[in-house]
Order: structure tokens, then sequence, then C-alpha cells
């Protein structure tokens, strides 16, 4: 998700703006304090943190070591895992993929799903009820689950489940002739729940039809959650005494999901939506904030506006205090949001639930380490704003195959990553029952009630531990070769220029971390990291081969990542601005890279102005699903900067690519 427009403005980005003010160290003030080329992990084509100053890299002409030394490199160069020729920078209203490969835009936003199925209409005059029956805007994060896999892993892989999330809304498009305000404020009730309801997510049951081609069911499966479903609130912080409010006064229920971007998916077969930068929705004119507000940059006025309009339906976007007590007002509504959200795709009866033992923040997506029976699950999210942090939970009971459920994520200990300057690392509890938090809590004059109000103030907890900084964590991946978990770290333009403990002043171009635990089950407290990625121009850039990248790999601000179960890397991009419109790196793009060689190409580039992101396959490997979000970005009706994918004089519309070999064999 971007972070550079002007949050100002209605209908602006809505990217939080930074608010840790903490003192807490920056990720790359670490690297500056010394870590050496020795303390990088071995595990394929790694790559020495001393480039980050400029020191040229001994023995950088081939790949680093793999992960057992001990055993002799071969004198030969191993055969190409990415037998594919890479796609070359482009700047085209189009979608890039290899020779040999073909890309077919699927599902895009207005594809009628369920109840009466309401056909799109061009002109965008479907009503807020046809888009509660549609796919929403914006796909991002999304999951394929074979109709099999009802309790889990499944086979099939010419029918399933296509779970998507629905970032945000361009309010320039979704209406006929753009939103109807006056004097600051909205004024069409059929307007905002349109745009309420093209938030969220959406199931879609797909086959392939006998000629090869996907397509969508008319089934009872199919769904809509929006950013108005019910919803229930459990774990730690459900019934506390800071998620009150008028429509759940014993703060156990709630309303909607929004800006769900990222995502994961549970070994039990049920699908994770992580709500991101949600405090954009709110508003609030209290002249001071609670720090469970604060903290989390809510403002006086919101991205939308929805709160302008009368009704409990949008009132409830108004945080200001207004009554005696929160059972009476929505004060406390913008605490119902930063969660990750539960839903059975197999259930469309069941109620979404909010699993609060995750932490409360922009969450990205999450991520599970590998799963085996008796061992308590464990799982990775990062927070998608400047400056903030790297999280993992551990479970308190263990995962057993068909008897395990959702309840796993509601009693467990969430962490914070402290990443230090020996190439080691440690995991923070955020557990108001241990000793340590306990004394930082002391030390920082800072005290909660309980665990709840520990959840719902994440971020402040981690700031008390003295977690590290980071340039917006997004998306992770494990490996599955060898369990290490990567994380990709977009930018962070709010890096102080001139700061000689910044290598990369207001880095531009991010990077991709990654690290591995020291406990055999992940559930350990120590970690040993490194540096996978550079990103950015020939110049100024380091790929996982050692080597500076060039024109079949150059990549800036990285986002989406996730490991083929050949242990491919891909990688998504989500550039913006300056970065778009001019210089080396083209329209967005996807790349793949094989971490045993450090080989990385470039695999597909998107249309004009669009986000790459989202990506999933079928269980055979011969269909990727990839979602082209918000193509020609910024458009209104009255100015098409893309008309992607359905051509010349058409609204652009975010779709899914279902992308395959014109061979029908495996995609790699």
């Amino acid at each position: 998700m971007r972070q550079e427009d002007d949050h100002s403005v209605l209908f602006g980005s809505g990217d939080e703006l930074p608010s840790n003010h903490s003192s807490n160290s920056h990720f790359n003030e670490l690297i500056n304090t010394g870590l050496a080329r020795r303390q990088v992990l071995a595990g394929g084509a790694a790559l020495g943190a001393l480039a980050f100053l400029g020191a040229a890299l001994p023995g950088t002409s081939e790949a680093a070591p793999a992960a057992d030394t001990s055993q002799a490199q071969p004198l030969f160069r191993p055969r190409t895992r990415l037998p594919f020729t890479p796609v070359a920078i482009s700047r085209a209203d189009g979608i890039s993929v290899p020779a040999g490969y073909q890309a077919t835009p699927f599902i895009p936003w207005g594809t009628p799903i369920t109840g009466s199925y309401p056909a799109f209409l061009e002109d965008a005059s479907n009503s807020a009820a046809d888009q509660a029956q549609q796919t929403g805007m914006h796909h991002d994060g999304m999951h394929f689950f074979p109709i099999d896999a009802q309790r889990g892993r499944g086979r099939s892989s010419d029918h399933g489940l296509l779970v998507l999330n629905h970032e945000y809304i361009d309010a320039g498009l979704i209406h006929p002739s753009g939103p109807t305000v006056m004097d600051g404020k909205r004024v069409s009730a059929e307007e905002v729940r349109k745009e309420i309801n093209a938030h969220g997510v959406s199931v879609v049951e797909i086959r392939r039809n006998p000629l090869g081609d996907w397509e969508v069911l008319p089934s009872a499966r199919n769904r809509r959650i929006t950013a108005a479903t019910p919803m229930q609130i459990r774990g730690p912080a459900r019934g506390h005494a800071l998620l009150q409010t008028r429509y759940s006064p014993d703060g156990t229920a709630t309303r909607g999901t929004q800006n769900n971007c990222a995502n994961g998916f549970t070994p039990w077969g049920t699908y994770l939506t992580c709500e991101e930068n949600w405090a954009g929705y709110f508003a609030s004119r209290d002249s001071a904030l609670p720090r469970e507000l604060s903290r989390y940059g809510l403002r006086s006025s919101s991205r939308y506006g929805w709160e302008t309009l009368a009704g409990d339906e949008f009132e409830r976007f108004d945080a200001t205090r207004k009554a005696a007590h929160a059972a009476g007002d929505y004060r406390n509504e913008p605490n119902h949001f930063g969660w990750i959200v539960e839903i059975d795709p197999f259930a469309p009866e069941s109620v979404p639930v909010k699993r609060t033992a995750l932490g409360r923040f922009a969450h990205e997506g999450l991520v599970f380490a590998p799963v085996k029976p008796g061992r308590p699950v464990v799982c990775y999210s990062g927070d998608d704003s400047q400056n903030e942090y790297i999280y993992k939970y551990v479970s308190r009971a263990k995962y057993r195959p068909g008897r395990s459920n959702g309840s796993l994520l509601d009693d467990g200990t969430l962490y914070v990553a402290r990443f230090d300057a020996n190439g080691r690392g440690k995991w923070l509890a955020l557990d108001i029952h241990d000793k340590a938090f306990q004394k930082a809590c002391r030390a920082a004059g800072v005290s909660f009630a309980d665990q709840g109000e520990v959840l719902i103030n994440t971020r402040l907890a981690a700031d008390i531990l003295g977690a590290t900084k980071m340039d917006r964590p997004e998306w992770g991946a494990v490996n599955p070769d060898n369990g290490e978990v990567y994380f990709t770290l977009t930018n962070n333009s709010s890096r102080s220029e001139g700061d000689a403990a910044n290598p990369r002043p207001a880095n531009a171009y991010g990077h991709i971390i990654r690290w591995r635990e020291r406990s055999w089950n992940y559930a350990g407290r120590s970690f040993t990291w490194s540096l996978f990625l550079l990103a950015g121009p020939e110049s100024d850039s380091l790929g996982p081969n050692g080597q500076p990248l060039n024109a079949d790999n150059l990549l800036a601000s990285p986002d989406g990542l996730w490991f083929d179960p050949e242990g491919r890397l891909w990688i998504q991009t989500d550039m913006s601005g300056n970065q778009l419109r001019s210089g080396p790196f083209g329209n967005n793009q996807m790349l793949v890279a094989d971490p045993k060689s450090g080989e990385l190409k470039r695999f597909l580039v998107g249309p004009l102005g669009a986000e790459i992101t989202g990506i999933s396959a079928t269980p055979d490997f011969r269909t990727l699903f990839v979602n082209i979000q918000h193509p020609g970005e910024g458009s209104t009706a009255g100015n098409l900067l893309s008309t992607w994918p359905d051509g010349p004089g058409k609204r652009p519309r975010s779709a899914t690519l279902i992308i395959s070999r014109e061979d029908g064999r495996r995609l790699l």
C-alpha cells in the first residue's frame, strides 16, 4: 500500500502517517553499527550487509555457499530453475509475460457472484445493493482453496474456491460521475453504502470447464463480506471496556472489515484477511485522543467522509465522544479494526471472527511457519507503516490435525522483533505476565490493566520493549526448503537525509530481509538474520547473487512475496509516484528468484498505474492466480489513466490474472 499522497484531502490514499515517535533503533542503524560478512546467514546466495556501506564483497561473481558449508561446491553451473526469458521493462497499458505463457483477466471488479447476479454496468451506475452481490474493488491478497480442502490441504486443481481481499476504493471511478460532496460532507447515503459494499472479501467458487477455461459457478458458497458484515470478536480483548460501543455494549461483536491488504490461510482450511490502513476510515474531533487512537494516527477528518452522514450505519465512523459512557457512542469503534479476521470459505453461513491475540496494528498479511502435529502453531505478521515492527505469534495449545481450529489463534503469546547488530535477534514477549515486559513498563512509566489492553495497544507495547523500527514491513513467506522466513521492507520516505547512521537515507527502493529461527519448533525467542536483496537501480542495488541488479531484474518497492512448492520466491512490486512515471523501473512487476543459485528474473509487467499483488496457485502448479490492483490509479470518470482490462474508453478495473503455460505443463 502506498504512503506518499496528501492526507489532508478527502479521498486521499488513506495510508497511515508515521506515528511511531519512540526512540527505538531503526533497522538501518543496526546495519551501520558493524554487521560483518561472517555474520550473514548461510543458505542460498547470501547478501553481505557491508554492501550498504559501499564496500566490495569478495567473491561476488558467483553464488555464496549453500546452507551445508561442509560440502564442497560443485565446479559446474547447476541447471537453472528459472527456465524462461526475462520480460523487458515496460510502460505499456497491458500485461507482459514470457514467451510460451498466457495471462487472462478474470473476475474484475463488479463481476456478479451471488444473489440475483446483477451485471456490471460500464457507466458504474450499479446500486449499492448490486455491489453487495459483485466482486469488490481493488483486489489484493488471495488464496485458492481446492474444493476438497474443507479440513486443510486439498488436491483438486480444476475446482475450488478463490478467496480474495478488496483493499479500498477509488471514489472517482465507483460512481458514474464521482462522489457527491457538499461543503466537505457526503450527501448521498446510497453512494456511501456502495463504497462500504465494495470493501471486504469475495468468496468465489470457480471451475475449469471442458474447454480448459476457468468460470464462476452459481454456487451457494459464493459470498461477499463487506465493511458492514456482522462479525464476532474473540481472544483476550473480547468484551474489553475499550471495545464497548453503541452497537455492542458488551464489546463482543462488530460490523465489517476494511482496508484488507494481504492475507493468510490456516492449516485447518480457513482464510485470514488482514486489516491494514484502517485508521483513515475514522475521524475524531476530540481535543485529546487516548493512546489507542493517537498511536494509530487517527485524525479529525477521515479518508472518505462516511462519518458525515446521519444514521447509525455511518455515525460509527465518528469516534468523537458524544455520550457519558462508551456504550452510548462510537469512541471505541476504531478499536474494532486493525485485527486479523478468520473466515470459513466453505461455510457461507458462518460469522467471521476477529482474532485479537494476533495483535492490533496495520496488518499486511500473516504467514505460518511449517506446521507439525503436536507442536504449537507459529505465524508472522508485519505492521505496514513507516518505522513500525515485525511480530510473531506462538499458540499455547498444540496443533492436532482434524481437530484443531481457530481457537489456536485465541490463546498464545505475541512477540515483537528486535534485530541486533551482530546478526542475531530476539523475540520480545508482549505479555502482561512476562517479567521483562513488566520491567519495561515500569521503566517507561506505562501501565496496562490486562492482556486485552496490551493487545489493543500493540504498537505502544512494542515501543516499550525496544523493538526495531523497520522500513514498512509487508508480506512474509517461508522457504519450504529450509524454513527461513523472508519479509519485504518496501520503502521508508520518512528516514532523515544526511543521517550518518542511515546508509540509504529516505530509503526509496526497499529491500528483503530473512531470518532463521534458532529453535527447532520456531517457538523460541532468538533468531539469526541476513539481507537477501537490496532493491534499486543498477547503481544502488544488490541482488541475491551478490551482484547489482540489471535489465533483467531491476525492481523497486518490493511488496508481495510468495514461495512456490519448489522453493522459488515470487516477488511483487508496489511502486508509485515518480518511480512509475520516470526512471529505470517501468510499470510494477513480478519477479522470480531462486534462493539456491541467486538467480532473479522478471516474469510479469502490469498495466499503467497498477500494483501487482496477491498470488496463489493450484496444487498441480499449472495455474497461477495473480491480482492486478488499481490500474490507472488516480483515474476519474472524465480522465482515464488506464483502460485495462476492457479496452479503449472503458473504466479501468482491478482483476485477477489467470496465468498458465500455452502447452498446459507446470508453470516452471
